[in-house]
């Protein structure tokens, strides 16, 4: 089989997703299942440095990289339209990955006259939190580009059931699937370092609105305040947008919670797993999260969890008593923090649980078997010849 996956950026500062499709075709190639990506130079106020207009290697998977003419928000490129339109009749199927992006228009579009079956994966961009948000603007996208896509999809692409529940309740859709994302397995084979005297909780993500900080930090403010939290210091790993960055800054400056408050800056690769491996606890308190990759790599490195209710992987978590799941409001989150923090058997008995869930269902090679019998089975419903591309 040969699959075409169509993301918007595979930059680093996008966070899972970009991780996510890299490390998924690294592994479906490995088995066996030849997949490719087609993608912008795009990467924030700048571009990727890539050779563009041709195939290369980026992170061991072989790439499409196309200028972005405008618009960070959507990355409309001219140069990928045109080459998706000449050139997905070669693949068995594509994988499209999010929504409101011009490469997701542009690659349905592209299949739709050539009969080439496609998945669409929406990365909670279809669920009600993300859709309230400049919702004028997404409600129209939504039935004038996006809705047909959805539509006359071969199937949809959810990472957890909730994902799957919220979005086709909210808009009907029908045809999904869950196939969750996965982790290295050498992060599961890795010995944790014994524990210190001093605690380590770790919030490491994108620093934007929709990840719940302002709550944590308040949260651990009051607790510290209350000479609670005795050892513990927070790490705040991840970088956003300069204002808001400050405005986070600003909820423990002064308090007698700011010298256990550390903004470490964005981490990646070695230093993110070696600050995920020393933590005591991580912690996830995002207003919406259709998966949380950064959970599970902080899980497979044994180390536990604290999330809030709408991130994808709770009710595993909760089932599996991997960690703690709270209600997204200042109050319990500050509850549950004393609770989690107080007793350090607990921690470790949550952490080998957590690792245990990861080494059972949720390694690359594991998820890569499943995709490649979850494409099998789709085109075995639409079969058609495949040509070879430009």
């Amino acid at each position: 089989m040969n699959i075409l996956h169509v993301i918007p950026s595979v930059a680093p500062r996008y966070g899972g997703p970009s991780q996510a499709i890299l490390e998924l075709c690294g592994a479906l190639n490995k088995q066996g299942t030849m997949a490719e990506i087609a993608t912008t130079d795009g990467d924030g106020a700048g571009r990727l440095s890539v050779e563009l207009d041709k195939p290369v290697m980026y992170q061991g998977v072989r790439c499409h990289f196309f200028r972005y003419d405008w618009s960070e928000k959507i990355m409309y490129s001219r140069t990928l339209k045109r080459w998706l339109e000449g050139n997905v009749r070669a693949f068995d199927l594509v994988h499209i990955h999010t929504v409101f992006s011009h490469s997701t228009y542009a690659a349905a579009r592209a299949c739709w006259p050539q009969g080439v079956p496609y998945i669409v994966r929406p990365l909670g961009t279809l669920e009600p939190w993300s859709m309230s948000q400049k919702k004028g603007r997404k409600l129209v996208a939504w039935h004038m580009f996006f809705h047909p896509v959805l539509a006359r999809a071969a199937a949809v692409h959810y990472t957890t059931e909730q994902e799957r529940e919220w979005t086709e309740c909210a808009l009907g859709l029908r045809r999904g699937l869950v196939v969750a994302n996965g982790v290295p397995e050498c992060l599961v084979q890795t010995v944790r370092p014994p524990t210190e005297k001093t605690h380590t909780m770790l919030a490491l993500s994108r620093i934007h609105p929709k990840k719940g900080l302002d709550l944590l930090l308040q949260a651990f403010v009051r607790l510290k305040a209350a000479g609670q939290l005795d050892g513990w210091q927070l790490v705040i790993a991840g970088d956003g947008e300069r204002r808001y960055v400050e405005r986070l800054r600003g909820l423990v400056r002064g308090t007698v919670a700011e010298p256990f408050v550390h903004w470490s800056g964005w981490l990646d690769g070695d230093s993110k797993y070696s600050a995920m491996r020393d933590a005591s606890l991580f912690v996830l308190s995002s207003h919406q999260e259709n998966f949380g990759i950064g959970v599970l790599e902080a899980m497979a490195c044994g180390t536990p969890v604290l999330v809030s209710r709408p991130v994808g992987l709770a009710a595993q978590i909760e089932k599996t008593a991997a960690g703690w799941v709270v209600e997204l409001r200042a109050d319990a989150l500050q509850d549950t923090l004393r609770v989690a923090t107080a007793d350090a058997k607990e921690l470790a008995r949550r952490g080998a649980a957590a690792r245990a869930l990861v080494r059972e269902k949720f390694t690359w090679p594991r998820i890569a078997a499943e995709w490649a019998s979850r494409y099998e089975t789709i085109l075995n419903q639409c079969a058609r010849p495949v040509l070879a591309y430009a």
